[in-house]
Formats: C-alpha cells, structure tokens, sequence
C-alpha cells in the first residue's frame, strides 16, 4: 500500500514539474534547432553577415555584441561592423572618435544617438574601436527620409550634390512587388502621406543607402557584420535585395530576431525570415 501511493505521489510531482525557463533558441531557416558553435563556423564563410534585431529586445544586443566577440576571435582584422542606428553624414565623428581626435563626450554629443546607445550599441562601438576594427555609419540622414515619406523619391532630385554623397546614387531602383515593400504599400497610412507610395519609398532610400555603404565599404576577403531592424533584412529583402543589384554573387547571411509565446519550437511563420532565427518569450524585458 506504502509502495503504490509512494508511486501515485511520485507521478505527481513528476506531472508538476516546471520546466526550466529558456531566454532564447536558435533555428535554422527550416525551424530546425541549431547550435551557435555551428551557425558561428557557418557565419565566418560568408562575405556579409545581418543582424536583425527588435529595437528593443535585450537578448538581440548581448547576441550581437557575443557574436562580434567570437567573429573576432576568427576574423581578427578582415572583420568590419555598421549599422542602421548611425546616419552617413555621422561618419566623419566616428572616424573621429576612434582615432582619439575627439573625445567620447563631444562624439556622443554631436552625433545622432538612438536613446538606448547607451545600453545597446554602445557596448558594439566600444568594442570596435578598442579592437581597431572599422564602423561604418550606414543609414541615410533622417532629413532626408523623414523628406521622402513626405514627398516622395523626387524631391531627393533637389538635393546639392555635396548632400547627395551621403545616399544611394539617384535614381534608385523601385520594386513595389518586393514582399516588404508590398506590405507597406498595402498599409493604411491614415493620411500621413499625400501619396501611398511614399511610404515604401522611405524605406527603400534607407535600403538602398545602406547597401550602398555596405558594398561600397566591403572588399574581397572581408567579412562585413550589420545591425539592423529584423524588417531591413527579413527574407532577404529590403538591404539584402539592393545589395544583390550591385553583386549578385556575394555570400549573404541573414540573422533574424522574432518573439513567441514559447519558444520549445519555431512557430511556422518564422520559418525562412533568416538563415539563423533567434526565437525569444514575448514576456522577455525591454530595453525602452
């Protein structure tokens, strides 16, 4: 009798049991769990790397400052970081800043920091100039976007050509059947805009800017690690399709963020937003 309600009390607390709690998984683009150890030997083969991320999801930036770290461990001096927090007319203060020409207070005052720099891209950019590696300032000034969502991709025509250094060469190419540019399309914009399709546009100038300085500052051997918003990147649209009109041959590899619910598996529609999908609890802190 003793013996089968040791049983019965035993399968109890089995059944009670509470798993321990996961602050991320890491898939394959086929919803596949994969180790870090493999995606890192996998990532050192291609000539560009993106680091999708949510803005505000904590677990992103200590992936991507570990996974700086570990590239560097292999890469030494062939790796080169950008990002999207940093506009391209900020170049000159990074450049700056590195070689000790200005100091980190007159840096962090003069260029165009997102708020949570601090917390979250500061630790990238400290690494970088530390480690004497180059950081590229990809995004096109806001002005200029915030320009294009109002106006359209015309009024950039405006633009002295000593402000034009600082974008993707004119005209750019646009493609309103590409998936991400579709669905902003198809977005009710609720007035903001005179014309739908200067929604997408914005997008794109900052798309095509960034692939521009990617390309424009990668070279043969390189390997180039970008930060960015998951939606820039996601199935290899947004910067990686422009990237493509310059080189269709170059080695693309493309990390993505996403939040679930649970993250014991990959929910189906995060399937092939990326080579490697970051799965993180929707219950997971924010940064701001």
């Amino acid at each position: 009798m003793n013996t089968f309600f040791s049983i019965i009390s035993f399968c109890f607390l089995c059944s009670n049991i509470i798993a321990q709690p996961q602050a991320y998984k890491l898939y394959n683009q086929k919803g596949k769990e994969i180790a870090y150890s493999k995606m890192l030997k996998e990532l050192q083969n291609a000539d560009i790397v993106f680091f999708g991320e949510l803005h505000n999801n904590p677990i992103c930036h200590w992936l991507q400052l570990e996974v700086t770290r570990d590239l560097y461990a292999q890469e030494n001096d062939n790796l080169l970081l950008g990002a999207e927090m940093f506009e391209s007319d900020n170049q000159l203060l990074i450049n700056e800043f590195f070689l000790g020409c200005i100091s980190e207070k007159n840096f962090e005052n003069e260029t165009r920091l997102w708020s949570n720099y601090k917390t979250d891209y500061k630790p990238l950019v400290s690494f970088a100039k530390d480690n004497n590696l180059r950081f590229v300032a990809t995004n096109i000034p806001r002005r200029y976007a915030s320009s294009v969502f109002k106006n359209g991709l015309k009024k950039l025509d405006n633009l002295p050509k000593y402000s034009k250094v600082f974008i993707a060469p004119l005209p750019i190419i646009e493609d309103y059947e590409l998936g991400c540019y579709k669905e902003m399309l198809e977005m009710h914009t609720h007035g903001m805009t005179s014309n739908p399709k200067y929604y997408p546009q914005a997008q794109m100038i900052k798309d095509a800017t960034m692939a521009y300085f990617i390309y424009g500052n990668w070279s043969e051997g390189d390997l180039f690690l970008h930060f960015n918003g998951t939606f820039h990147s996601n199935n290899k649209e947004g910067i990686v399709w422009y990237l493509r009109q310059f080189n269709p041959n170059l080695k693309i590899l493309v990390i993505t963020t996403v939040e679930q619910e649970e993250v014991i598996k990959l929910d189906k529609e995060h399937y092939r937003k990326g080579d490697y999908i970051i799965a993180v609890p929707e219950r997971m802190g924010k940064t701001y």
